[in-house]
C-alpha cells in the first residue's frame, strides 16, 4: 500500500461496536482482511466470540424500546446526516472499498454514491409510516391499523457490495424504529466499520446499531438467532446459505428477509438496437466484475443476429483492461480471493469441454492476485454447468434461440428468479415478455435494474422480501389492528 491507501485503512476504528462502545474480541483474537488484487494483508479486525455476539444482541434488545419510542422525523435527521457525511467522503470510502473487495476506484465511487442513496431514501420513508381507519361492514366496528417497529434485527452482508448492501438493510431498519446486530462478510468489514463510526458521527445513540465481525460466522449468527429477543433475520447470500439460515431462524419464527442467487438471463430479440444491446450486455454482466447476483449469466441471442452480436460483445469485453483497482484507468479488478477464480476456471472447462467456443479471454490474467480474463463464449450446450450455475465472475455464455417462446423457455429454465434483461424496440414485445418472465425485477433496454427507489428482489430459489422502495420499511413493520366498539 501506498501512503494514501495507509491512511485511509488507518482512519478506520477495527473494534468491535457493541452497546455503543469500541471494543476488542472480548479474547482478543484479530483475522486479517486482504487485499485481492495483491495478496496483501492490509489490516486486521476483532474475531467476535459468543460471548461478543451475546452481548451484541442484547445490546439490540435492551435499547429496542426507546429507539421504537424515537420521533420518526429525528429518526430520519439522523439517516440524512449520515447520507451527507458518506458523500462527503465519498473519496476515502471508495478507496477503502476498493482496498478491501478489488472493485475499481471509479465504480466504487458510484457504490458509494448508490449506499448513501438508501439513507436520503429511507430518511424520507421514516416519517411516512401510515396505517387506515375505516368501518367495519356491519357498521358496529371501527377498524384501525397501525404499523410498528418489528424490534431487534440482524443483519448479515455480503462482501461483493460493502457499503450499499449494509445501508440497503440498515436504512429502512433504523427508520422503522428496529435496532440493530450487523455482520458483514469476513472478507469486507472495513467498509461497515467505517459506516458504523458515520452513524455514531451522525448520532445514532449508542446500542442502536452494534457490529460484530467474525470469520467463523456459523457460531456467532446461532446465538444471535437463538436468542429470545431476536425479531428479524435479513440475509444477502447465496442460496444454500440461505437456507440454512431458514432452518435455524424457524425456531424462533423470526420475520425473514432473503436475498439470495441469481442467474439471469439477458435476452436480446432480433428487432434489438445493436448499440444498446451489446453496451447492455457488457454492463450487466461486467458490473462487479461480474461478481453480482444481478449479473447477466445467460445471454440468449436470435440466431439471425447471434455472430454480428456476439463479434461485438467478444470486441467490446476484449477492450476492458484488467488491472488493480487503484489504477487510474482500471476497469476490471481482481475476483474476491482464490476459490473465486478456481470456480470460474472449472466452469470455463467444462463448457469447452462440452464443445462451447472461447471467442475471448478464457484463462487467468496474471499470476499476482486474482484476476479473471473478461470472457465470452459462443455456442454452448444447455447441458453445460454453466447454464445452471451463478458463475460470479467476467464469463459471459452466449445461447442461440429460434423465436419468442423458445427464448423465454430458456430464460425461465432454472432454479433461479431475481433479474432478468431484455433488449427490444418493440413495446408489446417488452410488455409480453415482462409478464412472461419469472424474476422478481426486468430491465428494458438497460442493463441495470438496482435503485434506492425501486423495490430490489426475486422470486424461486432467488428469495422473498424486497429491499429498497416504498416496500423496502414494509419488511421492518408488523401490522396491528384495533377492532374499536363504539357502544
Amino acid at each position: 500500500m501506498d501512503e494514501r491507501e495507509r491512511a485511509v485503512v488507518g482512519s478506520v476504528r477495527t473494534l468491535l461496536a457493541i452497546d455503543g462502545e469500541w471494543r476488542e474480541a472480548s479474547d482478543g483474537a484479530r483475522f486479517d482482511v486482504e487485499d485481492p488484487a495483491t495478496g496483501e494483508v492490509i489490516a486486521s479486525v476483532p474475531e467476535a466470540t459468543e460471548a461478543d455476539a451475546t452481548a451484541a444482541v442484547e445490546a439490540a434488545v435492551r435499547h429496542q424500546g426507546a429507539w421504537a419510542a424515537t420521533p420518526p422525523r429525528q429518526r430520519g435527521e439522523i439517516l440524512r446526516r449520515a447520507f451527507e457525511l458518506i458523500m462527503s467522503r465519498q473519496d476515502e470510502l471508495a478507496l477503502l472499498m476498493t482496498l478491501e473487495m478489488g472493485k475499481p476506484v471509479a465504480e466504487s465511487r458510484g457504490e458509494v454514491a448508490y449506499a448513501a442513496e438508501f439513507f436520503r431514501w429511507f430518511s424520507e420513508e421514516a416519517v411516512r409510516i401510515h396505517g387506515d381507519f375505516y368501518v367495519s361492514p356491519d357498521g358496529t366496528t371501527r377498524v384501525l391499523t397501525t404499523r410498528q417497529p418489528v424490534g431487534p434485527s440482524y443483519l448479515i452482508t455480503p462482501w461483493n457490495f460493502p457499503l450499499a448492501m449494509g445501508t440497503r438493510k440498515i436504512g429502512p431498519a433504523l427508520a422503522a424504529g428496529c435496532t440493530v446486530i450487523l455482520k458483514p462478510a469476513e472478507q469486507t468489514p472495513l467498509c461497515s466499520l467505517a459506516l458504523a463510526a458515520i452513524l455514531e458521527e451522525a448520532g445514532l445513540p449508542g446500542g442502536v446499531l452494534n457490529v460484530v465481525t467474525t470469520s467463523h460466522p456459523g457460531p456467532i449468527s446461532d446465538v444471535i438467532i437463538n436468542h429470545p429477543g431476536l425479531r428479524k433475520l435479513s440475509f444477502t447470500g447465496s442460496t444454500e446459505v440461505g437456507m440454512l439460515l431458514m432452518r435455524k431462524a424457524a425456531s424462533g419464527l423470526l420475520r425473514l428477509s432473503m436475498e439470495l442467487g441469481g442467474n439471469a438471463p439477458l435476452i436480446v430479440f432480433d428487432d434489438a438496437d445493436l448499440d444498446k444491446a451489446v453496451a447492455g450486455a457488457v454492463f450487466a454482466k461486467m458490473r462487479n466484475g461480474g461478481e453480482a447476483c444481478t449479473s447477466a449469466n445467460r445471454i440468449f441471442v436470435h440466431e439471425r443476429i447471434a455472430d454480428v452480436f456476439t463479434e461485438r460483445l467478444a470486441a467490446a469485453m476484449g477492450q476492458l483492461r484488467v488491472a488493480r483497482g487503484t489504477e487510474p484507468d482500471a476497469q476490471v479488478g481482481p475476483l474476491i480471493d482464490a476459490d473465486a477464480v478456481a470456480k470460474v476456471e472449472g466452469l470455463v472447462a467444462d463448457a469447452v469441454g462440452a464443445g462451447a467456443q472461447v471467442l475471448q479471454g478464457g484463462a487467468r490474467a496474471s499470476e499476482r492476485g486474482y484476476f479473471f480474463t473478461p470472457t465470452v463464449l459462443a455456442d454452448v450446450p444447455v447441458s453445460s454447468r454453466i447454464f445452471r450455475e451463478e458463475i460470479f465472475g467476467p464469463v459471459a455464455p452466449v445461447y442461440r434461440f429460434h423465436d419468442d417462446d423458445e427464448a423465454i423457455a430458456l430464460a425461465n429454465d432454472t432454479t433461479y428468479g431475481l433479474v432478468g434483461y431484455i433488449f427490444t424496440e418493440s413495446l408489446s414485445r417488452a410488455v409480453h415478455t415482462i409478464e412472461r418472465l419469472e424474476t422478481g425485477m426486468v430491465g428494458v433496454n438497460q442493463g441495470l435494474v438496482s435503485n434506492a427507489a425501486a423495490p430490489f428482489g426475486g422470486v424461486k430459489r432467488s428469495g422473498f422480501g424486497r429491499e429498497g422502495g416504498f416496500e423496502g420499511i414494509h419488511e421492518y413493520l408488523n401490522v396491528k389492528y384495533a377492532a374499536i366498539n363504539l357502544g
